[in-house]
């Protein structure tokens, strides 16, 4: 689990994916060697660039990738890019993925239960890095991560999930998904899976778009209030959502107001004083992914029982009434495919008769 710090430094979080780095300098690394098995060189080369616009170009499919986490490595397996996964950092617990992703991601190699340390990662064989995090030290004092030197003399070329590591360099509010399926769609350019991607990107607009349809006429004061309550962040002081961070997009999309759409950047220390004063209509539970559905269930329970006991928030209109919504924080905070699905539990919870059942 990643400290209050990590997770504020993660601009997730969220986020073109295969750009890289946020902050980084010109890209790095080595070209690339063939493509895995058989794979064709058609498309190469391919050039993505980075937050700042430097560019990194792959001349042909990367077939040693390591992924920082459980997201870029889920995008992965959905793209059916898993056999060029090689390792992995903060890997997803074993049942987290559905059916055979969850099969696959099992098979990949733990090189860091979280931040993969730094030589492991800089020995690893890989010829791409695929990192989610900000380039800010990986953040919570968890390890120093490779310069761009680094990377380049180890011959690996290192890219970020740009909507998510990116998110807090972006110019204004985030208030749709592009910056995710843009994303996808160079994640699939790269590895050679456009297709893929393609049908990836239609799906997740598909249910985004009908949600739109659904509430998106509700005007603006008839939207309700919504509080992201990110309990693994820690409970002294909340840890606010603000509107540069993915998370405010799928809420938006899903018809309602963050309540710190106010609040420039990714993530934003509040005080719960400031949460009373927005007295939120809604209040997602947002524990991060723990192994297990039972455990996840056990997570949820927590977080709602100290809003209801909590002298600060027991009173707050959404606990009072009941209005909690239980969804992971991954799946709203970090780039996905599942950013879609989280825009259509949301609508279909807050507008029961127009969007359908929760």
């Amino acid at each position: 689990m990643r400290s209050r710090v990590g997770r504020a430094t993660t601009a997730a979080v969220l986020g073109g994916l295969l750009a890289a780095g946020c902050g980084s300098g010109s890209g790095s690394g080595t070209e690339s060697s063939a493509a895995d098995k058989g794979a064709s060189t058609d498309g190469y080369p391919v050039t993505v660039t980075d937050c700042m616009g430097a560019e990194t170009t792959f001349t042909s499919a990367p077939k040693n990738i390591v992924t920082s986490n459980a997201s870029s490595l889920e995008l992965l397996l959905r793209l059916g890019a898993g056999d060029q996964v090689i390792g992995t950092g903060f890997p997803p617990g074993k049942g987290t993925l559905p059916g055979r992703l969850d099969a696959q991601a099992q098979q990949v190699k733990v090189l860091g239960e979280t931040v993969i340390p730094k030589e492991r990662l800089l020995g690893s064989g890989a010829d791409l890095y695929i990192d989610t995090f900000a380039s800010m030290n990986m953040g919570g004092g968890m390890g120093d991560a490779p310069t761009e030197k680094e990377f380049e003399a180890a011959g690996i070329k290192h890219t970020f999930l740009k909507s998510t590591a990116c998110a807090a360099t972006s110019k204004s509010p985030v208030t749709d998904l592009s910056a995710v399926e843009d994303d996808i769609t160079s994640l699939g350019a790269v590895t050679g899976t456009s297709a893929k991607a393609k049908a990836l990107v239609d799906g997740m607009k598909s249910k985004v778009d009908a949600v739109r349809e659904a509430v998106g006429g509700t005007p603006e004061g008839e939207r309700p209030t919504y509080f992201f309550f990110d309990y693994d962040a820690g409970t002294k002081q909340p840890m606010a959502v603000c509107n540069r961070q993915i998370a405010h997009a799928v809420i938006t999309l899903a018809g309602a107001r963050n309540v710190f759409a106010d609040c420039d950047g990714d993530y934003r220390q509040v005080g719960w004083e400031d949460v009373v004063a927005k007295d939120p209509d809604w209040i997602q539970l947002g524990v991060r992914d723990r192994g297990s559905e039972a455990a996840n269930d056990k997570a949820f329970d927590e977080a709602r029982k100290w809003l209801e006991t909590n002298s600060a928030t027991k009173g707050l209109k959404a606990v009072e009434e009941g209005h909690f919504l239980r969804i992971g924080s991954e799946r709203t905070t970090i780039a996905g495919v599942t950013n879609a699905d989280t825009v259509e539990e949301i609508a279909k919870t807050l507008y029961p008769g127009k969007a359908g059942r929760p």
